[in-house]
């Protein structure tokens, strides 16, 4: 029979996180820090503003781009977060969640053999979109002495002539990492310099826990070659809404929108009601950022008594411990943990290679999960 896979598609490997969960659904009673998925539900003014949509009948195609509405909204909220001023009609698309952005702006930009920078340890999904989009991923290693910061000077010796596109996702998944004014401006000189595009993921920039959040897209000089992709998935909660959106210049929003009006068409009009209701409702927001704080203090203290060093995540939800010194490797490690303790973490290798040696703990379960786990944990790492 002949085999139909085209061979970019076959080349890519399956998640290493699904590989794993799969191994976790045959188990009962496992405590899971492996999901990146806040364990509250949509505050309730969004889930009553997507009733009411229903209640008046709105379900049907929205503007390719989103609603007026939805875009203004977001236009408003990214100017005073972000600092960025976007045209709401022509620069902003909402999109079906962040992951449909980063597949937009890919495969807007990319010509088979464009080479794509991205940090590593990173986020499962972006050597995978790279290569859909027919680009070269040229992965840019991390490290723990450093916090897991990109630095320019790294980035400088990846780049080659067909270097095109510069990704960033800070605060990090999985490492928890952020960079501050002075990394940024370093990435932002040398991508002036080298003429770069960005492509910024900031998806769990509400969810940073020292200082202020600075997005790249804000100095001087980037908000022309930069994507700013965002979603409502972790900070309000809205995972199953699926709904984000990327700014950017008009000719790079046209683009993106060429490829989303033929794929997607639009975002759920109920999402998009949903999404801009949450924009209005950053109080509950807060709310959960502080639950977030707490829990990730108590694991930080919790695995630095474990003896496992749990690095500085100073945003998003997840705690990046190394686990070298116990002798495992990361998978190693996780399997054992799950099967002789029924722990659900994710091997640091499934994101990528530079990961190996670390264990990824979402935080983002209830306090009383992470108490069981930790416990669990603590007495594994004691018998090894």
């Amino acid at each position: 029979m002949t085999d139909f896979i085209a061979d970019h598609v076959r080349a890519i490997p399956r998640s290493g996180i699904r590989d794993f969960f799969e191994i976790v659904q045959t188990m009962d009673d496992v405590v899971s820090l492996g999901i990146g998925e806040p364990d509250f539900v949509t505050p309730w003014r969004i889930r009553e503003a997507a009733i009411y949509s229903l209640e008046r009948g709105r379900t049907g195609y929205t503007s390719n781009l989103g609603t007026p509405k939805l875009r203004k909204a977001i236009a408003g909220y990214v100017l005073r977060h972000f600092g960025v001023e976007y045209d709401a009609l022509s620069e902003v698309l909402v999109t079906v969640g962040v992951s449909e952005a980063i597949d937009l702006a890919l495969r807007a930009v990319l010509n088979p053999g464009d080479e794509v920078l991205y940090h590593e340890p990173c986020y499962v999904s972006y050597s995978p979109s790279i290569a859909l989009a027919h680009g070269k991923a040229v992965p840019i290693e991390t490290r723990a002495e450093d916090g897991f910061r990109l630095k320019a000077a790294d980035i400088a010796a990846k780049l080659t002539p067909r270097s095109k596109v510069l990704m960033l996702n800070f605060p990090c998944n999985p490492t928890g990492a952020t960079l501050g004014r002075q990394d940024l401006e370093e990435i932002a000189a040398l991508c002036k310099e080298r003429d770069l595009l960005v492509l910024t993921d900031e998806i769990y920039s509400e969810l940073t826990y020292e200082g202020r959040h600075a997005s790249i897209a804000a100095l001087p000089g980037m908000r022309e070659r930069t994507v700013l992709l965002h979603g409502f998935s972790k900070a309000f909660a809205m995972t199953g809404f699926r709904i984000g959106y990327a700014c950017a210049p008009q000719a790079l929003t046209e683009a993106m929108m060429k490829i989303h009006q033929y794929g997607i068409l639009c975002a759920s009009i109920t999402s998009q009601e949903a999404a801009a209701e949450a924009l209005q409702s950053e109080e509950e927001m807060l709310k959960m950022k502080e639950q977030y704080r707490l829990r990730r203090n108590f694991m930080v203290k919790s695995f630095a008594g474990m003896g496992l060093p749990p690095g500085e995540p100073h945003g998003a939800f997840y705690l990046f411990p190394s686990v070298a010194g116990t002798g495992l490797t990361s998978q190693e490690f996780a399997v054992r943990l799950l099967k002789e303790e029924k722990v659900a973490a994710v091997p640091g290798t499934a994101f990528g290679p530079s990961g190996e040696g670390f264990l990824r703990c979402s935080y983002a379960t209830a306090f009383d999960q992470l108490e069981i786990a930790v416990e669990r944990i603590a007495a594994f790492v004691k018998r090894l």
